[in-house]
């Protein structure tokens, strides 16, 4: 499971919708639906927050809108109950380290769209998160 700190936009074909598929997951085990996963690192940052199952939601949406943005048809109607809440703070290492994570997965998936992000110097995070400065996530297994 890959919930990624990076927003979106930047992921190939392939990796929105594995995201979109692992976020599903994320949004059952938040909430109670499967035993599975329940302790897996990438949700550390959600269920250290209030309304955790909230956050993955508006997490969901942002997933859901860079998908219709592309012509992509994921069912809204899967994404559980947000509301209006403060971001999650994300660490620049960790940004760092998932930029690199995902330039090597394209490097090998898809050359061209690695081209078309030879410009991006520092990405965005994804809607949900909001940068601060610090290392690696300690959940995250390097």
């Amino acid at each position: 499971m890959r919930l990624w700190s990076l927003h979106p936009k930047y992921l190939d074909a392939k990796g929105l919708v594995a995201l979109w598929r692992e976020t599903l997951l994320a949004q059952a085990v938040l909430a109670g639906k499967t035993r599975g996963y329940r302790h897996h690192p990438q949700l550390a940052r959600f269920q250290a927050n209030p309304a955790p199952s909230k956050r993955v939601a508006n997490y969901l949406r942002a997933v859901h809108d860079e998908a219709t943005a592309r012509g992509y048809r994921f069912d809204v109607g899967r994404i559980g109950r947000g509301g209006r809440l403060d971001s999650i703070a994300v660490t620049e290492g960790q940004l760092d380290y998932e930029w690199a994570h995902l330039r090597g997965k394209l490097a090998v998936r898809d050359p061209q769209r690695l081209a078309a992000l030879a410009s991006v110097a520092r990405p965005e995070p994804h809607p949900a998160f909001h940068v601060v400065p610090g290392p690696v996530a300690e959940w995250e297994i390097v």
